[in-house]
């Protein structure tokens, strides 16, 4: 095994659908939807994405920190965990086989979820604290809401949805009143090749994000926000790679990451290239390098030359502007006195970041995505420096994300975006959450 190693909660007004209690054998098994939705809020405090999904029998509504790069939903099994449909899996069962499960052993204690004999474990992994511990492997229901991607529609079940348990002890770190964290990466037992496998939709999903409410979908589009904004529609599309090394905290030699990872060519501020060493923007052998995409990160963080090109830059560019410095505050260096600084629909009036990826395709960082309001008079560059020799060159975070629709295409390894969609009238909060019940 390789290894590196609160806050009240904002419900959304829509999670409420999925959280009443009903028997798994009362959805109607015949009915197959073509998509799912996860609702998403974002918890002031930790800047944390959370999701909430119905799990148990009886079913109970449990919060989960999202993780765009998870290996796979863990829960912790330690407190008030229960379930007349809770399974272990088996020692040399398809569960384990499926999440390429790391040892098999036997609980020195009275049987409970979380510690039986003969089960296989896995590595759940906090990656806010970049802490692993072992958990057991399981199966229990889970209850999400189908979408026609115009509005919410019936709940449906997943009868025996694979997981891990986890010690209490992973919480620390996460937002307050998550039980856990609910992983969307490449992994066969993550949430998007589950819901594939379950309700026999392609393994295709998409994250739309917001400083407030947003919304995961699992399965085919259409995505339509209010006022009937198709965002599906809108999508500009570059490959995603396969990192071959793992960046979980804890691993077993030879497990590929299950984080999504694309091809950065070169990046310009106001289309003006940045002069930097490209040798960074490229992963080696060894799967150090490169870019990829975080939930669990606020901000995008660059490595350190990066970060010192990039922010000169922009500086600048801001300049030019008539836009003046102001004093750095944490964790931000680069900030700046708003009072000549304009408002648009794009956000704050500053100079375009322009990411330029395989496929000759830009991906825009506008205002609204480079901007931190610190208060009425400063503003911060929301990028961060990631020092000397991170794993990962290029972490695009959770600000440069919202009120985007991003969509990860599993089956043909493409990564799809929007442009910023408040150009288009529109965003992530404004998914139509009218139940059709």
């Amino acid at each position: 095994m390789a290894s590196s190693c609160s806050s009240s909660l904002h419900f959304l007004l829509f999670s409420s659908l999925i959280l009443f209690s009903f028997s798994p054998s009362s959805s109607q098994q015949s009915f197959r939807p073509k998509a799912l939705l996860l609702p998403v809020s974002k918890d002031a405090s930790t800047r944390q994405y959370v999701t909430t999904i119905s799990q148990r029998t009886p079913l109970v509504p449990i919060n989960l920190v999202l993780d765009l790069g998870g290996q796979f939903l863990w829960v912790d099994c330690d407190q008030n965990y229960v379930s007349s449909t809770y399974r272990p899996a088996r020692c040399g069962s398809a569960q384990c086989s499926r999440a390429r499960a790391n040892g098999c052993g036997d609980c020195f204690s009275a049987p409970r979820p979380g510690c039986n004999n003969n089960t296989c474990s896995v590595f759940p992994d906090n990656t806010v604290t970049r802490t692993a511990t072992s958990g057991e492997v399981a199966q229990d229901v889970v209850v999400v809401q189908s979408t026609n991607g115009f509005n919410p529609g019936r709940n449906v079940s997943a009868p025996n949805f694979v997981f891990s348990c986890a010690p209490t002890s992973l919480l620390e770190g996460l937002a307050g009143g998550a039980v856990g964290m609910a992983g969307l990466g490449w992994t066969r037992i993550a949430f998007p090749s589950q819901f594939s496998s379950t309700f026999s939709f392609q393994r295709k999903f998409a994250i739309c994000l917001s400083s407030s409410k947003g919304v995961v979908f699992f399965g085919e589009s259409p995505y339509v926000f209010f006022p009937n904004v198709d965002a599906s529609q809108l999508l500009s599309f570059t490959p995603l790679f396969i990192n071959p090394v793992s960046t979980a905290s804890a691993f077993t030699q030879g497990e590929p990451s299950a984080e999504y990872f694309i091809g950065v060519t070169s990046i310009n501020v106001d289309d003006n290239v940045v002069p930097l060493n490209s040798t960074l923007l490229y992963m080696d052998s060894q799967g150090v390098g490169g870019t990829k995409i975080s939930t669990v990160n606020p901000y995008t963080v660059l490595e350190d030359s990066i970060y010192k090109a990039v922010t000169e830059a922009f500086i600048n560019a801001s300049a030019a502007r008539n836009i003046t410095r102001a004093a750095s505050v944490a964790p931000f260096d680069v900030c700046f006195d708003s009072s000549n600084i304009l408002g648009t629909r794009l956000g704050a009036s500053v100079p375009t970041i322009n990411l330029v990826l395989v496929g000759d395709v830009t991906w825009s960082i506008y205002g609204a995505n480079s901007m931190v309001v610190v208060n009425q008079d400063v503003y911060c560059l929301g990028f961060v420096n990631g020092g000397n020799n991170p794993r990962t060159s290029i972490v695009i975070g959770g600000l440069q994300l919202e009120n985007i629709l991003v969509q990860f295409d599993l089956t043909t390894s493409q990564l799809g975006f929007s442009s910023l969609l408040n150009g288009r009238q529109t965003s992530c909060a404004n998914f139509n959450t009218t139940s059709i019940a």
